[in-house]
């Protein structure tokens, strides 16, 4: 089976990064560079005329900063998903970009590598939850979301509960489909009835409320607390204590 291309687009002011950055881009497989832009309101224009279906955006940007030209893409092109490519690594920040419902966030310093594997997992409709990604959206999990009261707790079904683990265990759509025996349409269906249901809008969103309420496990805490009982025989001992 022929993997589809993957249209990109890319908004940076710095002319030899962001050329740099397309002419590697566009040597690998399956992807098209659709636009390059150093300014946001070229990229909102050409977006209306020129399929993309990701958007590479850096934060700090003259005229409309990447803050604003996100939320405007998110309102106004709703199909196009983006990824932040920054050399920020403020967790604040991060965090508050995840409410605005970016899909990914990768370091300039990175590896090109990461950025190809977010690229990817992003094309197949999924949250890229690196190392930045993972601690930013930890940072206020202690906080109830604002649409729903301090005191309430949404009711999931076991089907949503799963559906919600496989989703932070950065499973996609059609894994998820398939493990459940349901169609990729139910899983989005499913998706959307829970963002509904908690009155969010992003994924990120359900992620931060399940974290808050235990609905997901944290899974690489699990893991590390186990690897060292084994390792010391000293039962229960939690030297990892699971974020609350």
């Amino acid at each position: 089976m022929v993997s589809p291309i993957i249209k990109l687009a890319l908004l940076d002011d710095h002319t030899l990064f962001r050329e740099a950055l397309r002419n590697y881009l566009t040597q690998q497989k399956n992807i098209e560079v659709t636009i390059h832009e150093s300014s946001a309101f070229e990229l909102l224009h050409k977006l209306k005329r020129i399929p993309a279906d990701i958007l590479l955006i850096d934060l700090f940007m003259p005229q409309l900063n990447g803050n604003d030209a996100i939320k405007i893409v998110r309102s106004e092109f709703p199909q196009v998903r983006v990824i932040v490519l920054s050399m920020c690594t403020d967790l604040q920040t991060i965090n508050n970009l995840l409410d605005i419902g970016i899909h990914g966030y990768i370091s300039k310093d990175d590896e090109p590598e990461n950025l190809l594997q977010a690229i990817k997992a992003v094309s197949e409709r999924r949250i890229y939850r690196n190392k930045l990604f993972t601690e930013a959206l930890y940072l206020n999990k202690q906080n109830v979301i604002n649409s729903v009261k301090d005191d309430a707790i949404i009711a999931f079904n076991e089907r949503e509960r799963k559906i919600l683990q496989l989703l932070w265990d950065e499973k996609s759509n059609k894994e998820i489909a398939n493990e459940l025996f349901l169609s990729i349409r139910s899983i989005e269906k499913i998706r959307q009835d829970m963002k509904e249901k908690l009155g969010v809008k992003t994924t990120v969103g359900l992620f931060k409320y399940a974290l808050k309420n235990k609905i997901i496990e944290e899974r690489e805490v699990v893991m590390v607390n186990r690897a060292i009982r084994s390792i010391t025989n000293v039962p229960g001992q939690n030297y990892f204590p699971a974020t609350k």
